[in-house]
């Protein structure tokens, strides 16, 4: 397999980031360097932390020392063309599948198992799609803010205004700023969102490196249900009614992409799951909430070690 062009941001960009400092950890992957933080014990069950758009494993940054000091191992992937990962410089070369593709290349390459799987965004297409086919490797689903497209979904005016935007860049004020777009989107008062900002434009130094992130809006499955895994999806979407691991729901309120009565009704198609509200808190609620989300996890998942 030809391995496609790509760019690598250089390591200075990641230097003197806000909050706790974790060691990189990379893999090759077809030719292409990808990254992911792993975090505590290596025996320890494991904590799957999955970004989407146009985020990075930096998203989980005030989450991981919290669910590490309860004993897990933190296992937080970035991906291609994300955070510290290559970035292929061809949009068209970023479909859902192929992230997929390479996510279950880490769980694999790695062996992990007894798996708790912490999805939001397109961590939730990406990462439930891991937890339907490989489900004797995951326990327990904590699915936040993100969806699976099926037939009767009802799209949001935020995800479809956004990709209204991402059509045209001019609309997002240029070419996709990132950290304006993460930094922008957070509800709860009190974050430094200039050095937010900061830290979610780190790994995009140019215009080619932000293929990947351009290209996420267009997969939406409404507009384009080949690109953006459809059929995977809605199968799913339709496993995971009765699937075998615990499944809890634990969205922010305040998200204007996916909305809280989106989660209530998700929440009531999935037998035995539970439905937790962070109250105030928008689409990252990684960043918005991190305490209140990592306590949530925790009352649902358990320590390994007795906090």
């Amino acid at each position: 397999m030809t391995t496609p062009a790509f760019v690598r941001t250089p390591e200075e960009r990641f230097r003197d980031l806000p909050g706790p400092a974790f060691a990189p950890h990379y893999l090759d992957w077809q030719g292409l360097r990808v990254h992911h933080l792993d975090e505590g014990p290596r025996d320890a069950p494991v904590m799957l932390l999955l970004h989407g758009e146009p985020s990075w494993s930096h998203l989980y940054r005030d989450v991981i020392p919290r669910l590490r000091a309860a004993g897990y191992r933190c296992v937080a992937p970035d991906l291609v063309g994300f955070g510290r990962s290559d970035k292929v410089v061809d949009d068209a070369w970023y479909v859902v599948e192929r992230h997929c593709e390479r996510l279950r290349a880490l769980i694999e390459a790695l062996d992990l198992r007894r798996i708790t799987l912490i999805c939001q965004d397109w961590g939730g297409p990406t990462g439930l799609r891991q937890a339907v086919d490989l489900p004797n490797r995951f326990e327990r689903l904590v699915i936040a803010n993100t969806w699976l497209h099926h037939e009767g979904f009802e799209y949001s005016p935020g995800i479809r205004a956004w990709r209204d935007a991402a059509l045209d860049p001019a609309k997002l004020g240029g070419d996709m700023p990132i950290g304006r777009i993460v930094a922008g989107s957070l509800r709860r008062p009190g974050h430094d969102r200039a050095a937010i900002a900061r830290a979610f434009d780190a790994p995009f130094p140019s215009t080619e490196s932000k293929a990947g992130a351009r290209r996420f809006p267009f997969c939406i499955p409404f507009a384009e249900p080949e690109a953006g895994n459809a059929a995977d999806q809605e199968r799913c979407f339709e496993a995971l009614k009765q699937a075998p691991q615990s499944i809890h729901f634990i969205f922010g309120d305040a998200d204007d992409v996916f909305p809280f009565d989106w989660a209530e009704r998700w929440h009531s198609l999935v037998a035995g799951s539970t439905l937790d509200r962070i109250a105030g808190a928008g689409h990252f609620v990684q960043i918005d909430a991190a305490a209140d989300f990592a306590e949530t996890i925790l009352s649902r998942a358990g320590r390994v070690i007795p906090g």
